[in-house]
């Protein structure tokens, strides 16, 4: 008799162990290795996602910098769909040609120049560009009439090759999406040829169909480009119509940038404004020089009321 009361016993002990319901256990007790299930992300606003990508354009311009360049292309390329001169092979370098420096300009001249302000590594630098109307008259005035109507500005750098040249002044590149047109555009007006001036370090000219499909060798309607050397390889095929006389160093920081495969930068370098004015007599070297070549003080006409105000109060 006492064995079945004893094995009743101890199923009815089991059954009700297993159907009772748990206590909690308090916090303190619990295990450390549970995982906890984290609130869901909050989704990054439009201006947050800009601030990123800011962040991070300012931080690959550094690392350029620092590092002394990035991967360029090497020129020789032959499509015809470029506006870019490209040297066949390795560019014959001409011997440095001295320039007047525009410090000891005349104190009767009157020059045009072309003011402008570029968006670089998240700030802005300034490059003046003097223009050359009497050697390229239709080329100039096309490139005022571009500057006066706003055509340059919100335009993108889009062909960078160290130490030969920088390229911009293509319609297209205001528009990011359509990266891989961009150095297409432009050819709605055409220019003649003003052939006249050399290629040397800084010299501004523009961007031309080849010869194969433009024999008279007429000029892109709105894209120009900087040489950054002396090279005799772009000598009488292209219309210089400009040098530049002060920012060529900003200039060559933008053919270090990495660029992709078509030798546009990968980070946007950005044209905000172009304006020319006329300068009267020499221009002004800033008494504290900036160590990165010879710059010169942007004059009044193309600063802004509130930046004529202090620059003449301070």
């Amino acid at each position: 008799m006492k064995t079945p009361l004893l094995t009743f016993l101890l199923a009815f002990g089991c059954h009700a162990a297993l159907t009772a319901q748990q206590i909690k256990a308090p916090d303190s007790l619990r295990s450390s290795t549970v995982p906890v299930v984290p609130a869901p992300a909050k989704t990054p606003s439009t201006e947050e996602i800009d601030k990123l990508a800011e962040e991070a354009q300012k931080a690959l311009f550094k690392s350029v910098d620092k590092s002394g360049g990035g991967a360029t292309a090497t020129p020789g390329k032959t499509d015809v769909t470029q506006y870019t001169p490209y040297a066949t092979s390795t560019p014959t370098r001409l011997p440095a040609q001295r320039l007047e420096d525009p410090a000891l300009w005349a104190k009767d001249s009157v020059r045009k120049i072309a003011v402008m302000e570029v968006s670089f590594g998240g700030t802005r630098e300034t490059v003046m560009i003097e223009l050359f109307p009497n050697d390229a008259p239709q080329t100039v005035n096309n490139f005022i009439d571009h500057c006066d109507s706003g055509v340059y500005n919100g335009l993108a750098f889009h062909r960078a090759i160290e130490g030969f040249l920088v390229q911009t002044g293509d319609p297209l590149t205001s528009d990011e999406s359509s990266r891989a047109k961009w150095g297409t555009g432009g050819e709605e007006k055409t220019i003649p040829a003003e052939i006249k001036r050399p290629h040397r370090i800084g010299a501004v000219a523009m961007a031309r169909r080849s010869d194969k499909v433009n024999p008279e060798r007429r000029s892109n309607g709105s894209q120009f480009y900087v040489t950054l050397g002396n090279y005799g390889v772009l000598e009488g095929k292209y219309t210089v119509f400009g040098q530049v006389v002060s920012g060529l160093e900003t200039l060559k920081r933008i053919s270090l940038m990495p660029v992709d495969a078509n030798d546009c930068p990968v980070a946007r370098i950005e044209i905000k404004s172009m304006k020319v004015i006329t300068q009267k007599g020499p221009m002004q070297v800033p008494a504290i020089a900036s160590g990165e070549g010879t710059r010169y003080v942007k004059p009044d006409a193309a600063r802004g009321m509130v930046s004529r105000f202090f620059h003449r109060v301070w």
